[in-house]
């Protein structure tokens, strides 16, 4: 193996790159440099470079199209661009929108000298040239590349990798885009905090962080990679901790019967930090989805509130009959009876005198995770000896929870 074959395969396994990509990057970058030494205005070239000899090859490269009417097709560009031009005037005096009305430039396909070559001058030296044909006329290299050639090969160099390194790190996380990720904690900026993930560096908004966790630099941590982009500097990365999908992506890892779909996660209430309501089901008749998510004396929910930094967490058991769904969603309080109004899509429930601020909740945390986990707008009802007015909601169809709901 040449010297130059080795310091190849050394930046591929440095940068993550296929052998074929860095080659082609240092013909680009030789085909540069041969343009700033020895190129000429319409010279198309393109470089080809033998590491195992090190000898590199120039060619100017065209595509053969027909013969071309160099003049007629200058007259017809400006003529469709004089007619474009009136016409958008024309809208713009009656106060019309131009783009609305369909006005659009007349594109007109251009002969150009860099890139092509007309039949008729191909066939002076290769009489049997067909159309669509390409031609790569070979090109001598006189002498050595020049010092600023030589910068120019360089900079090519720098830049394509980078690209090239960027563009292989998108398409990896861009595949790996709604997974749980571990990365190390970095420098807090003002949009948010750094997290590193191995190969590239992800942010975290401030409004993905939970509240109530601190994030030391250096600590590892699993984050939620809910959005992957590829901005004018390379891919950017959008990590959260304070993600719902984050909840149901924990459930999958340490339960069995919710990674292989024998229990089945509906919906994910949460305020992150705090707690969460998670509502669960299976056809299975054999199974029960929440004895399955908790585990035996808790086992399994108890690493989840771990892995959350010790957030609570209420699994209920999801059921198509809202009125069920809903009192499930209270838990733990006890539900007497619900009012709904299928229409507004409210439910107004009912509860017993000490069940009344377990259904509400600290600061109405219970009402209002259960009003997000089901999709009704979720009101409890004051019993006569609680402090708060009862309200009232019109056009409402009662109905009693069904015992052992």
């Amino acid at each position: 193996m040449s010297p130059i074959e080795q310091a190849i395969r050394e930046i591929c396994e440095e940068k993550g790159l296929s052998y074929e990509s860095v080659l082609d990057t240092i013909q680009l970058a030789l085909a540069a440099a041969f343009r700033k030494d020895f190129g000429e205005k319409n010279q198309n070239i393109q470089a080809e470079f033998n590491p195992s000899t090190a000898e590199t090859k120039a060619f100017d490269v065209k595509t053969v199209v027909e013969d071309v009417d160099l003049e007629a097709e200058e007259a017809a560009a400006v003529a469709a661009k004089a007619e474009y031009e009136a016409k958008v005037e024309a809208a713009l005096k009656e106060g019309q929108n131009p783009t609305e009305l369909g006005i659009e430039p007349t594109f007109i396909k251009r002969f150009n000298p860099k890139t092509e070559i007309m039949i008729s001058e191909a066939r002076v030296k290769y009489p049997q040239t067909k159309l669509g044909e390409i031609i790569r006329e070979p090109l001598e290299i006189p002498t050595a590349f020049g010092r600023m050639a030589a910068q120019t090969a360089k900079q090519v160099i720098t830049q394509k990798l980078r690209e090239a390194e960027r563009e292989m790190v998108f398409a990896e996380f861009k595949d790996r885009q709604g997974e749980l990720l571990t990365g190390t904690v970095g420098r807090r900026e003002r949009r948010g905090l750094l997290i590193d993930l191995g190969k590239t560096t992800a942010m975290m908004p401030v409004e993905e962080q939970v509240p109530n966790e601190y994030y030391n630099p250096g600590a590892r941590l699993k984050v939620y990679l809910y959005s992957v982009t590829l901005g004018s500097h390379g891919p950017e990365l959008l990590v959260s901790r304070a993600h719902s999908e984050m909840v149901r992506k924990i459930f999958s890892m340490e339960i069995p019967e919710i990674a292989n779909g024998v229990v089945e996660i509906k919906t994910i209430a949460r305020e992150a930090g705090a707690r969460s309501k998670v509502a669960v089901w299976t056809e299975a008749e054999n199974i029960d989805p929440i004895g399955s998510c908790i585990g035996q004396r808790g086992s399994r929910i108890q690493t989840i509130i771990s892995e959350l930094g010790g957030e609570k967490i209420d699994i209920v058991l999801w059921n198509e009959n809202p009125v069920v769904f809903i009192s499930n969603a209270l838990s733990p309080a006890k539900v007497l009876a619900v009012k709904l109004n299928e229409e507004a899509k409210t439910a107004k429930v009912k509860v017993s005198a000490d069940q009344y601020s377990l259904a509400i909740g600290r600061g109405g945390q219970n009402v209002r995770l259960a009003a997000k986990l089901t999709g009704w707008q979720v009101t409890v009802e004051a019993p006569p000896q609680a402090p708060a007015e009862e309200a009232v909601t019109p056009d409402v169809t009662e109905a009693p929870v069904p015992e052992g709901a």
